[in-house]
C-alpha cells in the first residue's frame, strides 16, 4: 500500500500515521475542472454518482462513478450550497439564492422544507444534516445575501445567524442554536448524541449535546480552533476522527480528543469534503474550481442516517 507522500500528507501527531490516515492514494485525482466555485459534494450510493454545487454558476453538477461523465443535474438551482441525503435517499439542498432548504423527490420534483422562521425569510441556508428520526438541521449564515456573487444581495430579516431544526412530522422550523458569527458546516457524531457546527467567521468548531428527545441542544463550547485556514464543512470517519475542510489550510484531521493529527495538503482553497464510494473510503474534495477525489484507508460514516 502506498506510504505517506510529503507533498500530500502532513503528519502532526503520530496517531495520524498509526491510524493509517495517510496510507491511501499518493496523489489527488481530478474528477472535474471548470467550476466557478465548487461546494457541497454528496455521494448517492443507489446511483453511484456524486452531486455537487457550482454556486456562482447557479447549478448542481453530477459526476457518474461508473463512466466518469459529468453533466448538469439542475440549472438554475437557486445558487445551491451544501446538500445531504435524507432517510429515504432523497437529496436535501440548501439554496442560498432562494433562501430556502429543499428536497428533491424520487420523481425529480422539488419540495420546500424550510424558507421562513417565525414569518421572516431565512438568510441563506448553507449546510444541512439529517438525523435518523427524519429531522433536518441546517445552518443559516448571511453569505448568500452579502453580495450578488453567490445569491442575491439583501438585508437579513432575522438579524442573526443561527442553526435550525425542521420537524419531520409538522414541518415546524425551530431555532436550536444561536450566537454564531458565520455558522457553516454541521455534522452529528456517529451516535447522534452530539452536533458539531463550524463557524467560518469565528474560525472554530463548536460542539453541542443533543437532548434526550432529539429536538434540542445544550452546551456549545468550542471543540477546536482553526490553527491554519478557515473552517468550512466537517465530516466523521468511522473511528470517530473529524475531518474538516479548512479552506487555505487544506483538509484537517482531528482526534476525538480535539488534537490536530494531520492534514491533507490540497492545491487551492478547500470548501467541502465528503466520504463516498462503494466502501465509503473515497474522499471527495471540492476546492476552488475543481472536484478532486482521494482513495483512502479510512472509512467515512454511513451516507444515510441509520434508523434507531
Amino acid at each position: 500500500m502506498p506510504g505517506e507522500q510529503p507533498h500530500l500528507y502532513e503528519t502532526l501527531d503520530e496517531r495520524f500515521r498509526t491510524g493509517r490516515c495517510q496510507a491511501g492514494d499518493s496523489r489527488l485525482e481530478v474528477l472535474h475542472e471548470g467550476c466557478r466555485w465548487a461546494e457541497g459534494p454528496v455521494y448517492v450510493p443507489a446511483g453511484r454518482y456524486l452531486v455537487w454545487s457550482d454556486i456562482p454558476n447557479d447549478r448542481l453538477l453530477r459526476w457518474d462513478e461508473t463512466t466518469g461523465a459529468v453533466g448538469v443535474f439542475r440549472s438554475p438551482a437557486g445558487y445551491p450550497n451544501g446538500s445531504t441525503l435524507d432517510v429515504q435517499g432523497r437529496l436535501v439542498t440548501c439554496e442560498q439564492g432562494n433562501r430556502r432548504v429543499t428536497r428533491t423527490e424520487h420523481d425529480g420534483s422539488v419540495t420546500v422544507i424550510a424558507e421562513r422562521y417565525r414569518g421572516r425569510r431565512l438568510n441563506s441556508p448553507n449546510d444541512a444534516v439529517v438525523r435518523s428520526d427524519g429531522s433536518v438541521w441546517f445552518s443559516d449564515p448571511e453569505f448568500g445575501i452579502a453580495t450578488d456573487y453567490e445569491g442575491h444581495r439583501a438585508e437579513s430579516e432575522i438579524g442573526a445567524r443561527n442553526v435550525y431544526r425542521v420537524d419531520p412530522a409538522s414541518g415546524e422550523v425551530r431555532l436550536v442554536a444561536d450566537g454564531f458569527q458565520g455558522p457553516n458546516g454541521l455534522v452529528f457524531s456517529p451516535d447522534e448524541r452530539r452536533l458539531f457546527v463550524s463557524d467560518s467567521v469565528a474560525d472554530h468548531i463548536r460542539v453541542f449535546d443533543v437532548g434526550e428527545d432529539g429536538t434540542s441542544l445544550s452546551g456549545g463550547e468550542v471543540f477546536v480552533a482553526c490553527a491554519q485556514g478557515t473552517f468550512d464543512n466537517i465530516r466523521f470517519d468511522d473511528e470517530g476522527r473529524l475531518w474538516a475542510a479548512a479552506m487555505d489550510g487544506g483538509v484537517h484531521c482531528y482526534d476525538p480528543d480535539g488534537t490536530l493529527l494531520g492534514r491533507i495538503l490540497v492545491p487551492g482553497t478547500v470548501a467541502n469534503v465528503r466520504f463516498g464510494g462503494a466502501r465509503r473510503n473515497r474522499l471527495f474534495i471540492a476546492a476552488d474550481t475543481t472536484l478532486y477525489s482521494l482513495m483512502m484507508s479510512v472509512t467515512g460514516t454511513p451516507a444515510l442516517p441509520l434508523g434507531r
